[in-house]
């Protein structure tokens, strides 16, 4: 899959995903909702701009622009909070944010998505034509420029990330141990 186009694929999304927000932005800084509502929002209409995101290979400009996306999100949701020594108001620092939300971030669901999709894809096997797609090498000369990591290399990297280094074909055909892996990179 050529990589330009998973570029203008993620850009798209976000499009998709700021319209989202935007539509329900009055919603999501409302007082008279819960935050639990205002999350659950969130992950119904605008965390489905993700939809098949399993196959993106994500540059870290790429990731820190998904990160960006949901903090801007999550910030609406949580609002403004109070110090408590100076009494004035101000934005919720990331951290904050995160031990708020207690969900795991936009990259991690893409990665454990990612993860997922990969056993069901070696349980496929070599002879489905998505099996190809995605780890096949195109035949010819590479230009003399630095190339994107690919599909798989993102997956061997999702898997050094939680100390698993195995060989994937091996852990998908034992279906509990591939639950764990998978869980460990939720």
């Amino acid at each position: 899959m050529d990589q330009s186009f998973i570029h203008e694929e993620i850009k798209s999304r976000l499009k998709t995903g700021n319209a989202c927000y935007h539509s329900v932005q009055n919603l999501l800084s409302s007082s008279l909702l819960p935050q639990k509502i205002k999350i659950k929002i969130y992950r119904i209409i605008i965390l489905p701009a993700l939809y098949g995101c399993e196959t993106w290979s994500l540059t870290l400009r790429e990731e820190r622009g998904l990160k960006v996306f949901e903090t801007r999100v999550l910030r609406r949701i949580f609002e403004l909070k109070g110090d408590e020594v100076t009494g004035e108001w101000r934005k919720l620092h990331n951290d904050d944010l995160n031990d708020l939300y207690c969900s795991p971030n936009i990259v991690w669901v893409i990665k454990s998505r990612r993860t997922r999709w990969t056993g069901h894809m070696e349980l496929m096997g070599e002879n489905r034509d998505v099996f190809w797609v995605l780890v096949g090498k195109p035949e010819g000369k590479r230009s003399l420029v630095r190339h994107r990591h690919g599909w798989e290399d993102n997956i061997k990297m999702d898997f050094e990330e939680v100390g698993r280094v195995a060989d994937c074909i091996d852990l998908v055909q034992n279906r509990d141990r591939w639950r764990v892996v998978v869980n460990a990179v939720m």
